[in-house]
């Protein structure tokens, strides 16, 4: 009996880990694709949106206006539903990463950025804004400070950020060596400091997967203007029906 019990729990003690290793783009990411169905009933709904396809298959729906807001979701979800819940008078690029929405490929850490640089370098020279924001919410928060790092937007809005993947994944499983077990690890709160500019960060208060404390970390790190909300009471998926939450966007992007 001692033996079995033995037995079991080394087979845990290695099963769990290796579960985890091998199916963590499982458990990061969510991918949301549309029919073509699906992408046709959108288009009806909104006959002012194009659909923009990039050489790599990467998909994204394009409502026109000035400024021009470059639009990074979260890891489950398909953002057309911005379509319909936006801030308006400014344009939209809502990007689908990749094996999302219309896009082609496989989300990671790498093919998700490697888009976000093409997205930003797409709107720059084809729309050519006069301003170009960059906006990222939860995962989207992700390639939204690469571009704060390596690119110049007119400014940075962050839903529910993290620090780093690794430090988000370390609280919610304490008992495992993360840091060494995580392929995709948007450590953002290290591009920080190189990201000049300007910030509009907005924490949830009650965020149940992404406390808020993370958030304040790239806040702290961030070398650029910037400025802190917390939305009190707000969930990690209810920030958006604050009522603070688009008058502080559009504040922001207008001035």
């Amino acid at each position: 009996m001692l033996l079995s019990v033995a037995t079991i729990v080394v087979v845990v003690a290695i099963a769990f880990p290796l579960a985890l290793w091998l199916l963590q783009e499982r458990l990061i990411f969510l991918p949301q694709p549309l029919s073509e169905a699906q992408r046709a009933a959108i288009k009806h709904r909104h006959p002012a949106v194009r659909e923009v396809f990039l050489d790599s298959g990467s998909h994204a729906w394009h409502l026109p206006g000035e400024p021009l807001v470059l639009y990074f979701g979260g890891n489950a979800e398909d953002v057309s539903w911005m379509l319909a819940n936006r801030l308006p008078g400014v344009g939209w690029l809502l990007v689908n990463y990749p094996g999302y929405g219309a896009s082609k490929g496989a989300p990671s850490e790498e093919t998700i950025s490697a888009d976000a640089l093409r997205w930003y370098d797409f709107a720059a020279k084809e729309i050519k804004p006069q301003k170009l924001f960059v906006f990222g919410r939860s995962l989207g928060s992700g390639p939204a400070v690469l571009l704060a790092s390596e690119r110049k937007p007119a400014g940075v809005i962050l839903v529910t950020p993290f620090d780093s993947l690794i430090e988000v994944a370390k609280r919610h499983y304490p008992f495992l060596p993360v840091r060494y077990m995580l392929r995709h690890q948007f450590d953002s709160v290290s591009r920080a400091p190189t990201a000049g500019a300007p910030l509009l960060c907005l924490a949830a208060a009650r965020d149940e997967v992404i406390p808020s404390s993370h958030a304040r970390k790239l806040f702290d790190a961030w070398h650029g203007e910037k400025r802190w909300i917390e939305l009190e009471e707000a969930g990690h998926n209810t920030t958006d029906g604050h009522p603070r939450f688009w008058d502080s966007i559009k504040s922001f992007i207008h001035g």
